[in-house]
């Protein structure tokens, strides 16, 4: 395959690092635009080979067109930042202008438009799906990626919905609005994103275009999830069923969102894709390789947690037969108080720690 020239936004979030390097390994010319070069990643990034950073906010005049110029393929996951439906219509837009081929844009499910159902949709996502309608509607050659939550939610910092809160005997307890036994979509984002959308960009428009992929490779109830994050840390895991918990500072429109996450998703048990949509089929015939939920939870949970501080899995385990349970249970609501958890100042991650799916 030649040698094409791709655009991606937002170059430091989980879903487009994961593209850049892999695009970037197979020799193709990635022009990453990102708010700033500093951080880890932005380091990362800078550093590998056929990559140019564009570093400044996309509202800067003259940058969007810059970005498209002579490029064939564009990876676009918008962001809330500022106006994001008037920022991805100008992005699609540019796109058509400069003739690029094939343009895959990560949307997400408007769950409001299923008539009789009474779902509400969920605020930062239905501005996804804004954009989409409009990329359809001024016919861009586009596929529309849809992401399932992601495995690096998991934090045993106090953030919300996907706190892994560590307890004085060493167990760890998820709370969460899902029902127990309600499957729902899983994918490591960081392993497994860039792989798939560049295996989707291999295939060539006349495949996907117009098409939704549903990007998650495992299909698991809570139950079923903390069963494999505990085979994964060798601990205790236990799905505790109840209200989402906000203790720290949010970015805008995030507490709000989750209010109606936990209403849709939770209390009304709406699929997470909506009904319309199946998974993990069809993400697996395109990339086999993908990380799970137990390797991610043996892996990278442990060196995650270490970078944020903690020590937990340096701990020796003070009774050997707490180890994997053959069935997790869900709590009950209740306060305890997790062994060396910490308040960070700020997610290592930045802002975009709430920003991924869900």
């Amino acid at each position: 395959m030649l040698k094409k020239t791709v655009v991606t936004i937002n170059s430091t979030g989980r879903q487009s690092a994961s593209f850049v390097r892999v695009a970037s390994a197979v020799g193709w010319r990635v022009r990453a635009q990102m708010r700033s070069r500093e951080g880890l990643v932005a380091d990362e990034l800078a550093g590998l080979p056929n990559v140019e950073i564009i570093e400044g906010s996309l509202e800067e005049e003259g940058i969007i067109d810059y970005l498209f110029k002579d490029a064939q393929v564009a990876f676009i996951n918008t962001t809330p930042w500022g106006d994001e439906v008037a920022m991805g219509c100008a992005l699609a837009d540019a796109a058509k202008r400069a003739g690029v081929e094939h343009y895959i844009y990560s949307s997400m499910p408007d769950h409001s438009r299923y008539e009789g159902r009474g779902w509400k949709a969920l605020p930062l996502w239905v501005q996804k799906a804004k954009v989409e309608r409009h990329v359809r509607r001024i016919g861009l050659p586009a596929t529309f990626i849809y992401t399932g939550i992601y495995n690096n939610n998991f934090t045993s910092l106090p953030y919300p919905l996907f706190r892994m809160e560590l307890q004085d005997d060493g167990s760890f307890v998820w709370q969460a609005p899902f029902h127990p036994d309600d499957p729902l979509p899983w994918l490591d984002a960081e392993h497994d994103v860039g792989p798939a959308v560049l295996q989707v960009f291999k295939s060539g428009p006349e495949a996907w275009v117009g098409q939704r992929i549903t990007l998650a490779f495992e299909r698991l109830t809570p139950r079923q999830l903390c069963v494999r994050f505990s085979c994964g840390v060798s601990r205790p895991v236990v799905y505790r069923h109840g209200p989402i918990e906000i203790s720290v500072s949010t970015p805008a429109g995030y507490r709000e969102h989750l209010e109606v996450l936990e209403e849709t998703l939770g209390r009304q048990r709406a699929p997470y894709f909506g009904p319309d949509l199946e998974y993990p089929k069809e993400a697996r015939s395109i990339w086999e390789g993908y990380r799970g939920i137990e390797e991610y939870a043996r892996e990278v949970f442990p060196v995650e947690e270490s970078a944020n501080g903690m020590t937990w899995m340096d701990e020796r385990e003070e009774d050997s037969t707490a180890t994997t349970p053959a069935e997790t249970p869900v709590d009950t609501p209740g306060t305890r108080t997790p062994s060396g958890a910490r308040m960070p100042s700020r997610h290592p991650e930045g802002d975009e720690h709430f920003l991924g799916s869900c």
